[in-house]
Protein backbone atom coordinates (compact mmCIF):
# COMPACT_ATOMS: atom_id res chain seq x y z
CA UNK A 1 0.00 0.00 0.00
CA UNK A 2 1.25 3.50 -0.40
CA UNK A 3 2.63 5.56 2.39
CA UNK A 4 -0.51 8.21 3.41
CA UNK A 5 0.37 11.67 2.37
CA UNK A 6 -2.44 13.42 4.54
CA UNK A 7 -6.02 13.21 5.88
CA UNK A 8 -9.07 14.74 3.95
CA UNK A 9 -12.28 15.31 6.27
CA UNK A 10 -15.33 17.10 5.10
CA UNK A 11 -17.06 17.64 8.60
CA UNK A 12 -20.52 18.89 8.19
CA UNK A 13 -23.45 19.58 10.78
CA UNK A 14 -24.71 16.28 10.82
CA UNK A 15 -22.24 13.78 9.50
CA UNK A 16 -18.06 13.19 9.58
CA UNK A 17 -16.71 11.93 6.31
CA UNK A 18 -13.09 11.53 6.46
CA UNK A 19 -10.46 9.66 3.58
CA UNK A 20 -7.12 9.08 3.96
CA UNK A 21 -4.71 10.11 1.38
CA UNK A 22 -1.27 9.08 -0.37
CA UNK A 23 1.25 11.73 -2.65
CA UNK A 24 -1.08 11.29 -5.85
CA UNK A 25 -4.25 11.84 -3.93
CA UNK A 26 -5.44 8.69 -4.15
CA UNK A 27 -7.48 7.30 -1.31
CA UNK A 28 -6.36 4.94 0.75
CA UNK A 29 -8.71 4.33 3.64
CA UNK A 30 -11.86 5.95 4.29
CA UNK A 31 -14.71 5.87 7.12
CA UNK A 32 -17.79 8.29 8.42
CA UNK A 33 -20.34 8.67 10.93
CA UNK A 34 -22.56 10.83 12.48
CA UNK A 35 -20.31 12.70 14.44
CA UNK A 36 -21.61 16.28 12.81
CA UNK A 37 -20.94 19.96 14.47
CA UNK A 38 -24.78 18.97 16.27
CA UNK A 39 -23.52 16.34 18.40
CA UNK A 40 -20.28 17.69 19.95
CA UNK A 41 -18.93 20.18 21.88
CA UNK A 42 -15.58 21.80 21.03
CA UNK A 43 -13.20 19.60 23.22
CA UNK A 44 -14.47 16.54 21.23
CA UNK A 45 -13.92 16.84 18.05
CA UNK A 46 -9.88 16.06 18.76
CA UNK A 47 -11.03 12.38 20.23
CA UNK A 48 -13.54 11.52 17.15
CA UNK A 49 -10.81 12.67 15.16
CA UNK A 50 -7.81 10.63 16.67
CA UNK A 51 -10.21 7.55 17.77
CA UNK A 52 -11.05 7.79 13.79
CA UNK A 53 -7.60 7.50 12.72
CA UNK A 54 -6.58 5.42 15.34
CA UNK A 55 -8.85 2.44 13.39
CA UNK A 56 -7.29 2.78 10.39
CA UNK A 57 -3.42 2.79 11.71
CA UNK A 58 -2.87 6.55 10.43
CA UNK A 59 0.55 7.99 12.09
CA UNK A 60 0.62 10.99 14.42
CA UNK A 61 2.87 12.84 11.82
CA UNK A 62 0.07 12.68 8.72
CA UNK A 63 -1.31 16.21 8.82
CA UNK A 64 -5.13 16.69 8.22
CA UNK A 65 -7.10 19.40 6.03
CA UNK A 66 -11.04 20.02 7.21
CA UNK A 67 -13.36 21.75 5.51
CA UNK A 68 -17.20 22.57 6.34
CA UNK A 69 -18.92 23.05 9.77
CA UNK A 70 -16.01 22.00 11.68
CA UNK A 71 -14.68 25.97 11.30
CA UNK A 72 -17.57 27.74 12.17
CA UNK A 73 -18.40 29.41 15.60
CA UNK A 74 -19.62 26.28 17.04
CA UNK A 75 -17.59 24.14 15.99
CA UNK A 76 -14.24 23.30 16.81
CA UNK A 77 -11.62 26.41 15.74
CA UNK A 78 -13.38 29.15 14.00
CA UNK A 79 -11.96 29.48 10.83
CA UNK A 80 -13.06 33.39 9.49
CA UNK A 81 -14.83 33.88 6.16
CA UNK A 82 -13.17 35.13 3.37
CA UNK A 83 -15.20 37.96 0.89
CA UNK A 84 -16.65 37.64 -2.00
CA UNK A 85 -15.26 37.72 -5.14
CA UNK A 86 -13.14 35.30 -3.43
CA UNK A 87 -10.52 33.56 -5.40
CA UNK A 88 -10.59 29.69 -4.89
CA UNK A 89 -6.85 29.33 -4.86
CA UNK A 90 -6.95 31.55 -1.50
CA UNK A 91 -8.49 28.56 0.37
CA UNK A 92 -5.30 26.40 1.37
CA UNK A 93 -3.21 29.36 2.41
CA UNK A 94 -6.42 30.93 4.29
CA UNK A 95 -6.88 28.18 6.79
CA UNK A 96 -6.54 27.79 10.29
CA UNK A 97 -3.82 25.68 12.34
CA UNK A 98 -5.94 23.97 15.30
CA UNK A 99 -3.67 24.43 17.67
CA UNK A 100 -5.21 22.23 20.30
CA UNK A 101 -5.10 19.35 18.02
CA UNK A 102 -3.56 16.35 18.49
CA UNK A 103 -1.83 16.39 15.38
CA UNK A 104 -1.09 19.26 12.54
CA UNK A 105 -4.76 20.55 11.64
CA UNK A 106 -5.85 23.24 9.31
CA UNK A 107 -9.55 23.75 8.86
CA UNK A 108 -10.23 25.75 5.76
CA UNK A 109 -12.49 29.21 5.75
CA UNK A 110 -15.86 29.41 4.65
CA UNK A 111 -17.06 32.30 1.67
CA UNK A 112 -19.34 35.11 3.16
CA UNK A 113 -21.15 37.59 0.97
CA UNK A 114 -22.16 41.46 2.44
CA UNK A 115 -24.89 42.19 -0.24
CA UNK A 116 -27.16 40.24 -0.51
CA UNK A 117 -25.83 38.81 2.82
CA UNK A 118 -24.75 35.06 2.56
CA UNK A 119 -22.48 32.61 4.11
CA UNK A 120 -21.28 29.50 2.86
CA UNK A 121 -18.97 26.48 4.80
CA UNK A 122 -17.92 23.33 2.71
CA UNK A 123 -19.50 24.29 -0.53
CA UNK A 124 -16.59 26.16 -1.55
CA UNK A 125 -14.56 23.56 -1.18
CA UNK A 126 -16.49 21.54 -3.77
CA UNK A 127 -16.19 24.52 -6.24
CA UNK A 128 -12.55 24.23 -5.88
CA UNK A 129 -12.99 20.63 -6.47
CA UNK A 130 -14.50 22.12 -9.76
CA UNK A 131 -12.08 24.29 -11.08
CA UNK A 132 -8.96 21.78 -10.08
CA UNK A 133 -10.68 19.66 -12.43
CA UNK A 134 -12.22 22.10 -15.12
CA UNK A 135 -9.57 24.90 -14.58
CA UNK A 136 -11.21 27.57 -17.14
CA UNK A 137 -14.29 26.81 -15.67
CA UNK A 138 -16.96 29.98 -15.58
CA UNK A 139 -20.65 29.19 -15.11
CA UNK A 140 -23.26 28.75 -12.68
CA UNK A 141 -23.13 25.75 -9.90
CA UNK A 142 -25.76 24.72 -8.16
CA UNK A 143 -24.96 22.91 -4.83
CA UNK A 144 -28.39 20.77 -3.81
CA UNK A 145 -28.60 20.23 0.14
CA UNK A 146 -30.72 21.34 2.70
CA UNK A 147 -29.56 24.54 2.22
CA UNK A 148 -29.36 24.88 -1.51
CA UNK A 149 -26.25 27.05 -3.25
CA UNK A 150 -26.57 28.56 -6.64
CA UNK A 151 -23.03 29.85 -7.13
CA UNK A 152 -21.62 32.29 -10.17
CA UNK A 153 -18.13 31.39 -10.61
CA UNK A 154 -15.52 33.65 -13.14
CA UNK A 155 -11.82 33.76 -13.16
CA UNK A 156 -12.00 31.25 -10.88
CA UNK A 157 -13.53 33.05 -8.50
CA UNK A 158 -16.66 32.74 -6.25
CA UNK A 159 -18.26 36.55 -7.40
CA UNK A 160 -21.80 35.92 -5.68
CA UNK A 161 -24.40 33.40 -4.58
CA UNK A 162 -27.41 32.83 -3.25
CA UNK A 163 -28.82 30.09 -0.82
CA UNK A 164 -32.74 28.75 -0.65
CA UNK A 165 -33.88 26.88 2.27
CA UNK A 166 -35.93 24.12 -0.11
CA UNK A 167 -34.24 21.07 1.48
CA UNK A 168 -35.15 22.08 4.62
CA UNK A 169 -38.85 23.28 4.01
CA UNK A 170 -39.03 19.55 2.50
CA UNK A 171 -37.96 17.86 5.46
CA UNK A 172 -39.96 20.46 7.79
CA UNK A 173 -43.53 20.02 5.23
CA UNK A 174 -43.05 16.23 4.89
CA UNK A 175 -42.36 15.38 8.30
CA UNK A 176 -43.46 17.67 10.79
CA UNK A 177 -46.50 19.64 9.49
CA UNK A 178 -49.73 18.64 8.65
CA UNK A 179 -48.67 17.80 5.17
CA UNK A 180 -46.96 14.67 6.92
CA UNK A 181 -50.34 12.53 7.28
CA UNK A 182 -50.23 12.20 3.75
CA UNK A 183 -46.81 11.23 3.07
CA UNK A 184 -46.19 8.47 5.82
CA UNK A 185 -46.11 6.31 3.92
CA UNK A 186 -43.42 7.42 1.52
CA UNK A 187 -42.66 6.21 -2.53
CA UNK A 188 -42.60 8.39 -5.45
CA UNK A 189 -44.33 9.79 -8.51
CA UNK A 190 -42.09 10.54 -11.05
CA UNK A 191 -45.72 12.11 -12.95
CA UNK A 192 -46.69 13.92 -9.79
CA UNK A 193 -43.05 15.32 -9.51
CA UNK A 194 -42.93 16.36 -13.28
CA UNK A 195 -46.76 18.33 -12.92
CA UNK A 196 -45.40 20.21 -9.42
CA UNK A 197 -42.26 21.78 -11.33
CA UNK A 198 -44.16 22.90 -14.22
CA UNK A 199 -47.06 23.99 -12.20
CA UNK A 200 -44.68 26.06 -9.98
CA UNK A 201 -42.75 27.53 -12.99
CA UNK A 202 -45.80 28.62 -14.55
CA UNK A 203 -47.44 30.14 -11.70
CA UNK A 204 -44.48 30.00 -8.44
CA UNK A 205 -47.15 32.54 -6.39
CA UNK A 206 -49.88 29.60 -6.22
CA UNK A 207 -47.13 27.49 -4.56
CA UNK A 208 -48.32 28.72 -0.52
CA UNK A 209 -51.73 27.33 -1.46
CA UNK A 210 -51.24 24.41 -3.53
CA UNK A 211 -49.01 23.31 -0.37
CA UNK A 212 -52.34 22.89 1.54
CA UNK A 213 -53.51 21.38 -1.19
CA UNK A 214 -51.62 18.39 -1.24
CA UNK A 215 -53.36 17.34 2.09
CA UNK A 216 -56.69 17.95 1.22
CA UNK A 217 -56.04 16.26 -1.90
CA UNK A 218 -55.70 12.94 0.26
CA UNK A 219 -58.50 13.31 2.36
CA UNK A 220 -61.17 14.24 -0.59
CA UNK A 221 -59.43 12.87 -3.81
CA UNK A 222 -57.05 9.50 -2.69
CA UNK A 223 -54.23 10.86 -3.49
CA UNK A 224 -51.55 8.52 -2.88
CA UNK A 225 -48.07 8.84 -0.20
CA UNK A 226 -46.62 8.70 -3.62
CA UNK A 227 -47.87 11.39 -5.19
CA UNK A 228 -47.95 13.96 -2.36
CA UNK A 229 -44.40 13.40 -1.34
CA UNK A 230 -43.43 13.77 -5.30
CA UNK A 231 -45.91 16.94 -5.35
CA UNK A 232 -44.13 18.48 -2.44
CA UNK A 233 -40.90 18.27 -3.70
CA UNK A 234 -41.80 19.46 -6.92
CA UNK A 235 -43.01 22.68 -6.23
CA UNK A 236 -40.44 23.86 -3.28
CA UNK A 237 -37.78 23.30 -6.46
CA UNK A 238 -39.86 24.73 -9.10
CA UNK A 239 -40.56 27.66 -6.80
CA UNK A 240 -36.76 27.57 -5.99
CA UNK A 241 -35.81 27.97 -10.03
CA UNK A 242 -38.41 30.79 -10.33
CA UNK A 243 -36.65 32.65 -7.65
CA UNK A 244 -33.22 32.51 -8.76
CA UNK A 245 -33.12 32.68 -12.26
CA UNK A 246 -30.66 34.76 -12.63
CA UNK A 247 -28.75 31.73 -12.09
CA UNK A 248 -30.32 29.07 -14.66
CA UNK A 249 -31.89 31.24 -17.30
CA UNK A 250 -29.68 30.78 -20.68
CA UNK A 251 -27.01 29.42 -19.09
CA UNK A 252 -25.62 25.75 -18.15
CA UNK A 253 -25.96 25.14 -14.88
CA UNK A 254 -23.52 22.18 -13.21
CA UNK A 255 -24.88 20.46 -10.72
CA UNK A 256 -23.02 19.04 -7.28
CA UNK A 257 -24.69 16.84 -4.71
CA UNK A 258 -25.68 13.88 -3.67
CA UNK A 259 -27.15 11.67 -6.40
CA UNK A 260 -30.91 11.49 -5.98
CA UNK A 261 -31.35 15.36 -5.19
CA UNK A 262 -29.40 15.93 -8.26
CA UNK A 263 -31.24 13.97 -10.40
CA UNK A 264 -34.33 15.92 -9.48
CA UNK A 265 -32.71 19.09 -9.99
CA UNK A 266 -31.59 17.81 -13.45
CA UNK A 267 -35.25 16.79 -14.29
CA UNK A 268 -36.59 20.38 -12.86
CA UNK A 269 -34.19 22.46 -14.54
CA UNK A 270 -34.37 20.26 -18.08
CA UNK A 271 -38.38 21.32 -17.79
CA UNK A 272 -37.62 24.81 -17.54
CA UNK A 273 -35.41 24.64 -20.19
CA UNK A 274 -32.10 24.82 -18.93
CA UNK A 275 -29.06 22.51 -19.85
CA UNK A 276 -27.25 20.65 -16.98
CA UNK A 277 -24.38 18.66 -16.25
CA UNK A 278 -23.62 16.66 -13.20
CA UNK A 279 -20.33 16.37 -11.13
CA UNK A 280 -19.87 13.76 -8.32
CA UNK A 281 -19.98 15.24 -4.55
CA UNK A 282 -17.54 12.93 -3.39
CA UNK A 283 -14.89 13.64 -6.19
CA UNK A 284 -14.96 17.45 -5.97
CA UNK A 285 -14.97 17.42 -2.26
CA UNK A 286 -11.56 15.33 -2.26
CA UNK A 287 -10.17 16.86 -4.92
CA UNK A 288 -10.93 20.66 -3.39
CA UNK A 289 -9.60 19.48 -0.36
CA UNK A 290 -6.58 18.31 -1.83
CA UNK A 291 -5.76 21.05 -3.65
CA UNK A 292 -6.22 23.18 -0.70
CA UNK A 293 -3.71 21.11 1.35
CA UNK A 294 -1.23 21.20 -1.57
CA UNK A 295 -1.46 25.17 -1.41
CA UNK A 296 -1.20 25.05 2.47
CA UNK A 297 2.22 23.59 1.97
CA UNK A 298 3.46 25.67 -0.69
CA UNK A 299 2.52 28.33 1.61
CA UNK A 300 4.21 27.23 4.90
CA UNK A 301 6.96 26.60 2.18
Amino acid sequence: MSKASFVAVDWGTTSFRLWVMDEGANILATTSGPYGMSRLKPDEYDRVLEDSLLKLNVAQDIPVIISGMAGAAQGWCEAPYLLAPTQLDDLGPGAVKVTCASREVRILPGVKQLSPANVMRGEETQIAGLLGQHPNFDGIACLPGTHTKWVHIKNRAIVAFETCLTGEQFAFFSETSVLSHSMADGGWDENAFESAVRSAIKDPLSVPRRLFAIRAEMLVAQQSSAQARATLSGLLIGQELMSVLQYWRGQDVTLIGATTLCDLYSKALALAGAAVSICDVTAMTLAGLSAAHQQGQHADA
